[in-house]
């Protein structure tokens, strides 16, 4: 959790230097016992003097989740701050009274801060990277999947999260956003135990859904595009509770940037097509044979004189120094590292192709940006199934094997209308205003009455029920 995380935004919209706190910032780091319990007596007291809390909980399992938490925080809290300022705002349901939106209180919680034992939720999901992604694969594409699917219930608080639920109780939330499964499930839990009737929003961060959502107990899916809401509708899950919304991405990822210029400002050649390798990581793992392929890649870039490639380290400064040798090694003028990169919105601007694993939002931040991408590696679990999405819909390229990555080089310095045409293909998918549509929709749930559907708010131990053929098999 990250108490205090959010604050006022500058009067254009966009979020002051300090406004909100990088979520990168915040990697690694544990909420302490006091620190919830500050943070629950401060948002309590908001509530008591009439501002309605809403809390978007994520798990820091990967940065995926995290980002889109805050991408979502930050829509709410603009929409506030334009609803204070008495502007009108889009984003705002028709209708809705701003007084509403310019009370909001937003807080980002990472729900793995309020566990029993409270674990690196990273370091965990590195474990599924190695030899063991198989058995990940196999537990994503067939656990609840089929038609015994899972509906919620009280496991999770009692198994793991009862001080989540104590939380839930002081602060009443006025909307609980979930951006990933286990904080949905836990939001589900304190509902049915407090008695609340705060709505619940799922916000799944890739694209497809995993089995374990609590579908049948969740007030509204906001979903990637149309194949997510078809393999929603066979779990029963009604219309009405399903928002074709996309992936929330930072808003930096959708303003437009001076191509020129953004070469000028990294140091990259007008002249040449830009190739831009994302390899940065908070932990090398689950980015090793991705790392592997770019080392196998790097002898052969004598044959692509035309095209510059531009490896993006992170903060791996060990991973970046060795590259940087490898680079001198091999007396490459094409090719060059960088290490942490502050404004990766703008370097993706400056790319003509993104080299990138399949993750959600990394590949939302390239469609946002619209950045033609190179999908690589073998793909695992939801990894597989955004490749699929997105090369059968024409708007990217994969690469499993360093041989075939070289090989989809090639094609591209060749024929570069291939890379305008994923472009082109990709904006079927491009929903840059996503956070905006999910910020709208939270308030729109906040505004209506309470549905008085018993089988949405029914208390529930474990809920498992069969739903209607999978719209999409695995």
């Amino acid at each position: 959790m990250e108490p205090g995380a959010l604050a006022p935004s500058s009067p254009t919209g966009q979020a002051a230097p300090s406004a909100i706190e990088s979520p990168e910032a915040a990697c690694g780091e544990f909420a302490s016992p006091d620190a919830i319990t500050a943070t629950q007596t401060t948002l309590a007291r908001a509530t008591d003097e009439g501002d309605p809390v809403i809390l978007v909980v994520h798990a820091s399992v990967g940065s995926g989740h995290r980002s889109a938490a805050y991408a979502i925080a930050e829509a709410i809290q603009n929409a506030g701050e334009r609803a204070r300022a008495g502007a009108a705002d889009p984003a705002l349901p028709a209708g809705l009274d701003p007084a509403l939106a310019a009370r909001a209180r937003v807080e980002v919680l990472d729900i793995l801060d309020f566990g029993r034992i409270v674990f690196d939720g990273d370091a965990t999901a590195s474990m599924f990277t190695g030899w063991t992604r198989p058995f990940y694969d196999i537990t994503w594409r067939y656990v609840l999947t089929g038609r015994l699917l899972w509906g919620g219930g009280t496991i999770w608080a009692h198994l793991m999260y009862p001080r989540f639920v104590e939380f839930a109780r002081q602060v009443r939330p006025a909307a609980i956003v979930a951006t990933h499964i286990t904080a949905a499930n836990v939001a589900v839990s304190a509902r049915m135990l407090t008695g609340q009737s705060f709505p619940i929003l799922c916000v799944p961060t890739d694209y497809e859904a995993e089995g374990l959502w609590p579908h049948l107990h969740t007030d509204l899916f906001c979903v990637a595009n149309e194949a997510m809401a078809e393999t929603l509708r066979p779990r029963r899950v009604p219309e009405d509770r399903i928002l074709i919304t996309g992936i929330p991405a930072s808003p930096a990822f959708s303003r437009d940037y001076d191509k020129t210029a953004a070469r000028e400002s990294f140091g990259l050649p007008a002249d040449k097509i830009v190739v831009l390798a994302l390899a940065g990581a908070k932990l090398p793992r689950p980015y090793v044979h991705f790392r592997e392929a770019l080392d196998e890649l790097l002898p052969f870039m004598h044959r692509l004189p035309n095209m510059e490639l531009v490896i993006v380290a992170g903060a791996d400064e060990e991973y970046e120094r060795r590259v940087r040798r490898e680079v001198a090694d091999f007396g490459l003028d094409n090719a060059r590292v960088l290490g942490y990169v502050t404004r990766m919105a703008e370097l993706m601007e400056a790319a003509d192709v993104v080299i990138c694993k399949p993750g959600g939002l990394t590949v939302t931040e390239c469609l946002c940006a619209r950045a033609p991408m190179i999908l690589l590696g073998r793909a695992y679990g939801q990894e597989k199934a955004n490749v699929r999405m997105l090369t059968a819909a024409g708007a990217a390229m994969a690469a499993t094997t360093p041989r075939e990555l070289l090989d989809t080089l090639r094609h591209i310095s060749e024929h570069p209308a291939s890379a305008d045409a994923m472009l082109i293909n990709a904006s079927l998918l491009r929903r840059p205003h996503a956070a905006d549509a999910i910020a709208a929709a939270t308030f729109d749930l906040i505004a209506k009455e309470p549905p008085r559907d018993g089988k949405l708010r029914s208390r529930h131990f474990a809920h498992f029920y069969w739903g209607r053929k999978p719209a999409h098999t695995r």
